[in-house]
Order: structure tokens, then C-alpha cells, then sequence
């Protein structure tokens, strides 16, 4: 017999009953099933990406699964309610998942399911148009967090990680009056009144240069909350600083790469909302580039400003013989126009 002490709770829909659980049993105790697979069921189908994330996740010394798991009761489980808790039968399946699919099959993935404590819902009597109804309110009323504030909030984080030094890094350029950023760096994804060229978020910018830092950012921040020592990857060069704790070195070969940028299309600099080259468009492509850009400096001992400034001639020269203009006309705003425009730049520096 299962034995959980509950709240009841009564809104309009009906009376419903908070409790906890421990993962591993409620795992054993409720069905998930996609619509595709029944058309009376009202869950989506699984993303193998999203459990997968989250069964790596549950290995953070601070995980956390606030959320309650919301599950339906099915009409013929044996259960009972007391005065003080639900009782059911073990061996039995009682209901299905409303919502909480992915953290539950995560949490069960991960092997450690036996750790956490699931705060849980239990509804009973819903026909399945209530249950389609609840479903689709959960999942349709959220309002997405602007990654801009996500990555903003890992300045507050005590422990290292690719996200917070992204952000310092960031940070750094919208406030340093020497760098081509200055002032110009969406915030928290918000232009403020005095930004009139700010054409790049706070959220593009971390987001991918990120990718120069680190091929797994959460796992590296899980790694560095239980001191675990960070992997060296090969093909990403600012990595080496990274795990050498030597920020100051990627902030000035980062200042170095765009202050050059800035030099040599200074025309498209001082007017940045007339081109892509200073909107997310431009900023991803010159990323995709960078590795390239940073080892054949490196094969001359030269990152400098010069150094990139002669690889950005190389790029304007090649845009001008193929008579290409940094605009959306000719660089459309998509992921085949920034990969189309780092080919371009790269192929002109070979």
C-alpha cells in the first residue's frame, strides 16, 4: 500500500489534491501516452533531446524540480481518500500524465530517480475534453523568459561557467567607451532611450559565442560545482583560456576581432541599422569564422587589431568582386544566410 499525506485544494474546474512522491514510484505508477498514439490522449509526442537534457541535469548537486507533476486519475484505480491521505494499491497503474512528461522521463533516465521528491497533483473525475482543456492551458499561457534576463542572472552565480563569462564578456563591450559594443548591446534584450544603434541583444550575443567557450556550457557548470576538472576540446581555441581562468585574454582578442571589424567597414559601423553586418546576421557569422580567424593568427603569433584587420580587407575585397552588399537584400536574416556569409569570409582568408 502507498500511503501520501495531501492539501486539498478547490478552484472552479473542481476540487484537486497536492502531495509528493518519490520519482522512481511514480514512474511505476502512471502511463504516458502521446496523441499520436491514442486519440483520446491529450500529451504530445516525447523529444528524446529534452528528457536526455534533463536526465544530465539531475546530476547538478543543485538540481531542482519545483513543479508539480499533474496526473488524472483514472476512474476505475483503487484509490482512497482519508481524512489525512490517498491511499492506492502498489502494482497498479492510477493515472496518466497531464503534465510533467519530460521532467518525470528525465528524472527516470538519469538513474537517480530515487533521489527526488516530486511534488504532484491528482485530479479525479475529468472527462477528456477538462483534461484537454487543462493541458492546453498550461502549455499555451506560459510566457517565454527572454534569454537575454537567463543569462544576465548567471552574473549572480558564485561558480564559474561559460554562460557567466559570456556575460561578462558582453557586459564588457556595451560598457567599455574603446570597444565597437559601447552602448550598443541590448540588455536584457531591451533597447533603452539613449541606444539608437543598439542593433545586437545581450541573448544573441551570449547565446553564441558560447560556442567558442564550450561544447557542453550546463555540463562545464555542473562540473565546476563539484570541482571537476573541464574537458579540452579540440577546434575551439578560446577554450584553453576558459579553463585557465584567463578571461582578460578572451575579452582582448575579442575586443581585437571586432574593433578591427569596425575598421574596416567603418561606413556600415556608424550606420548600423542600414546593415546586417552589425545585426545578428553579421555578429553570428563573423563567430562561425572565428576559429579559423584565431588559428591562422595564431601560426603567426599575431591576434592583434592588424592581424584581423588584414583578414577583414581580404573579406571586403571578396564581397566587393562578387558585387555583394551587407543587406538584406543580398543577406537575407536566416541560418543559410550567416553560414552563406562566414563561408565567404572564410574562403577569402585561406
Amino acid at each position: 500500500m502507498i500511503k501520501i499525506k495531501y492539501l486539498e485544494i478547490k478552484q472552479p474546474i473542481g476540487t484537486f489534491y497536492f502531495s509528493k512522491i518519490n520519482a522512481k514510484i511514480l514512474g511505476e505508477i502512471v502511463n504516458v501516452t502521446p496523441r499520436s498514439a491514442d486519440q483520446n490522449a491529450i500529451q504530445r509526442d516525447e523529444s528524446k533531446s529534452r528528457i536526455n537534457e534533463i536526465s544530465k541535469y539531475c546530476s547538478d548537486p543543485d538540481a531542482t524540480f519545483p513543479t508539480p507533476i499533474i496526473i488524472s486519475v483514472y476512474d476505475h484505480a483503487s484509490v482512497n481518500i482519508s481524512e489525512d491521505h490517498i491511499l492506492f494499491e502498489e502494482n497498479q497503474i492510477i493515472g496518466e500524465v497531464i503534465d510533467g512528461q519530460h521532467r518525470l522521463k528525465g528524472i527516470l533516465r538519469s538513474n537517480l530517480a530515487e533521489k527526488f521528491e516530486l511534488p504532484l497533483v491528482l485530479l479525479f473525475n475529468l472527462t477528456e475534453e477538462e483534461k484537454a482543456y487543462i493541458f492546453s492551458i498550461i502549455n499555451s499561457k506560459q510566457t517565454k523568459v527572454s534569454m537575454s534576463l537567463i543569462y544576465d542572472l548567471f552574473a549572480l552565480s558564485r561558480y564559474r561557467s561559460p554562460q557567466k563569462t559570456s556575460h561578462e564578456i558582453a557586459r564588457s563591450l556595451n560598457k567599455s567607451k574603446d570597444s565597437p559594443f559601447f552602448n550598443r548591446m541590448k540588455m536584457l534584450g531591451n533597447k533603452t532611450a539613449n541606444q539608437k544603434f543598439a542593433t545586437l541583444s545581450q541573448g544573441t550575443f551570449v547565446k553564441h559565442f558560447l560556442t567558442l567557450l564550450s561544447k557542453d556550457p550546463d555540463e562545464d557548470l555542473r562540473n565546476s560545482k563539484v570541482n571537476h576538472e573541464l574537458k579540452a576540446y579540440n577546434g575551439l581555441p578560446l577554450r584553453e583560456y576558459f579553463i585557465s581562468k584567463n578571461d582578460e585574454i578572451i575579452l582582448k582578442i575579442t575586443f581585437n576581432l571586432f574593433n578591427a571589424l569596425k575598421e574596416v567597414f567603418i561606413e556600415t559601423w556608424e550606420n548600423p541599422n542600414s546593415n546586417i553586418l552589425w545585426k545578428s546576421t553579421g555578429f553570428i557569422a563573423i563567430i562561425k569564422s572565428f576559429n579559423h580567424l584565431y588559428i591562422q593568427g595564431d601560426s603567426k603569433n599575431d591576434l592583434s587589431i592588424e592581424f584581423f584587420k588584414s583578414c577583414f580587407m581580404k573579406f571586403k575585397e571578396s564581397l566587393i568582386s562578387q558585387n555583394l552588399e551587407l543587406t538584406s537584400k543580398d543577406f537575407p536574416s536566416n541560418a543559410q544566410q550567416q553560414t552563406r556569409l562566414s563561408k565567404i569570409l572564410i574562403e577569402s582568408i585561406k
